[in-house]
């Protein structure tokens, strides 16, 4: 009597390219209690002691019992039908018969019985047609039978143990509809369990075994859910148990009075693919993912479209993601688009946009407005002239912040502009923002009541003003106020045919590449200054924090160490 049992009794998901009709299992069942194994282990003496004649069989073998009882061993396919003795004896009868299935099960069984007989006593099996795979006990079916250590079913489990699975066997012979009512509006909790259907895709086997008493088969009580095998037809396949792979087998144990324990077995037996069919198949598999290769690029075509010679293309996706920092609520952006000389755009391109309105929420200490606004951006730039010491200007975004309460009256938040990235890819980018600011309280009042501010007559200006032609620009004077800031995610793409033609000369693609990345240089000499600047401001605060005597002493060797 085995001591060890194996019990992970989860399902189990494989996946194979081959048909599922090509599926065999072989199952094996045993009675492992005490009653069997001393019977076995009787027989096995009376036959050794049977030509000395000291014992004869019949003496000590249980009355009508046979080999067949106690074990069992069936190898099935993928929805072989094998009856149980309740359907032999219920098919048997053809007034017992009502559909098409039924009267043939009644010829197939009236075969069985013309020929040999079945093949199988105990273990049988329920298809996906079967009407009986809905209708047997709830305890049978939804319950796992093999003992487990975590036997204990799961909420999902319980909550689905009364749902139906849709049958085309279930319509009635003539079609009709119920003359009872549709629509149930007050549906009790035994009407949704017994009335719910599931539309599953999946079709279903299970392998059932009647493991009642010796000489009593045949009875729907002693019947057990052994296995169970689903599919969707796509290669999937999900069996529970999974096979025993060497490891030990299943435990069953009965219910009623003789609480019989009984050993289950399950191992894959489906024949192997011979090497050279596996070798067709790869390259039935290569040939059709070819021609489905070849499909997708007749539907796409072979001639990407290039723009011409002495071209770029600019394509920017891009999208206002949020502004914080603002004084008041209900923002909205209103943005524009300026092109610099020898960049053009499409005629049908819009040049400027509005967002929507939104509402800021708090997040942490600020006040945060969510736009998620999208645009997108196409240009074109022409270089007329090439010159070792010209500059790439790129296109640049202006945009202008306000506000709307209740009263309909508009503030204007801020003023920003963002350059359009000089390198293609993803960007993420924040714009500070200011806004021009009138002193007095006059000026607040009017703001805080009335609404409106002092607003810019050129956009520009929060740059370079276009009109600008000097060398040097003075905004002194000009008072100004620091509100929130903008956030943008940039997508750009560059086209261009230096970027693909191998033909062109090396120092040709380098003044190319010298001439795009010139702001990027800029930017890189900004970063630097940048950072200067505030390292210079942190020694200065921290100048400012040290005692009077410790900066004396400083600047006294500082003194020394120039002299």
């Amino acid at each position: 009597m085995a001591d060890f049992w194996n019990t992970d009794t989860g399902e189990c998901v494989y996946r194979s390219r081959d048909a599922v009709k090509n599926l065999k299992i072989k199952v094996r069942i045993e009675r492992v209690t005490s009653t069997a194994v001393l019977s076995q282990h009787l027989q096995h003496q009376v036959l050794s002691q049977q030509d000395r004649g000291e014992i004869e069989l019949e003496t000590l073998a249980p009355q009508g019992q046979t080999a067949g009882d106690n074990e069992e061993e069936i190898v099935m396919g993928w929805q072989e039908k094998l009856f149980s003795q309740y359907e032999m004896e219920l098919f048997q009868n053809e007034e017992a018969c009502q559909s098409p299935l039924d009267r043939q099960y009644h010829s197939e069984i009236k075969a069985l019985n013309k020929a040999k007989g079945r093949r199988n006593h105990r273990i049988f099996t329920y298809t996906d047609h079967d009407r009986y795979t809905n209708c047997l006990p709830l305890h049978q079916l939804h319950t796992d039978l093999l003992t487990t250590t975590k036997s204990s079913p799961t909420f999902l489990a319980e909550r689905m143990a009364g749902v139906r699975h849709r049958r085309q066997e279930r319509r009635t012979m003539d079609s009709s509809v119920p003359k009872s009512r549709i629509i149930n509006w007050d549906p009790t909790e035994e009407f949704v369990k017994s009335s719910h259907v599931l539309n599953n895709a999946m079709q279903a086997m299970h392998i059932m075994g009647d493991l009642g008493p010796p000489g009593r088969l045949g009875q729907r009580e002693n019947e057990c859910l052994l296995v169970t095998i689903k599919t969707d037809g796509s290669g999937t396949i999900i069996i529970k148990p999974d096979f025993n792979k060497g490891r030990d087998p299943y435990r069953i144990v009965t219910q009623g009075e003789k609480r019989e324990v009984w050993r289950l077995t399950l191992e894959n037996v489906s024949t192997a693919m011979k090497p050279e069919e596996k070798d067709r198949e790869q390259n039935m598999y290569k040939d059709l993912y070819v021609r489905h290769k070849d499909y997708l690029n007749s539907l796409v075509g072979q001639d990407f479209e290039m723009p011409p010679l002495g071209l770029l293309r600019y394509l920017m996706n891009g999208e206002i993601v949020l502004a914080k920092g603002f004084e008041y609520d209900n923002l909205y952006i209103h943005f524009y688009m300026e092109l610099p000389n020898s960049w053009s755009s499409l005629p049908f391109q819009s040049l400027s946009g509005v967002t929507q309105t939104c509402r800021t929420k708090s997040l942490g200490k600020e006040n945060v407005a969510l736009f998620s606004y999208p645009f997108n951006f196409e240009a074109f730039y022409m270089s007329e002239k090439e010159s070792e010491e010209s500059i790439l200007q790129w296109p640049v975004l202006y945009f202008k912040v306000l506000s709307l309460d209740s009263w309909q009256r508009y503030r204007t938040e801020g003023y920003g502009y963002l350059l359009f990235p000089a390198m293609p890819g993803k960007h993420t980018v924040t714009c500070h923002t200011w806004r021009p600011l009138q002193t007095g309280t006059v000026s607040a009042l009017r703001r805080f009541f009335i609404g409106g501010s002092a607003e810019l007559e050129d956009h520009s200006y929060v740059r370079i003003p276009g009109t600008f032609k000097g060398e040097r620009l003075s905004r002194f004077g000009f008072c100004t106020e620091t509100t929130g800031s903008v956030t943008f995610n940039l997508h750009c793409i560059q086209q261009a045919r230096s970027f693909v033609d191998a033909a062109i000369l090396k120092k040709r693609r380098q003044k190319v590449v010298d001439q795009l990345g010139g702001f990027s240089q800029q930017g890189a000499v900004c970063t630097v200054l940048e950072a200067f600047q505030r390292a210079r401001r942190k020694m200065q605060e921290a100048r400012e924090s040290l005692p009077r005597d410790v900066i004396d002493s400083t600047s006294q060797l500082q003194l020394e160490s120039t002299a």
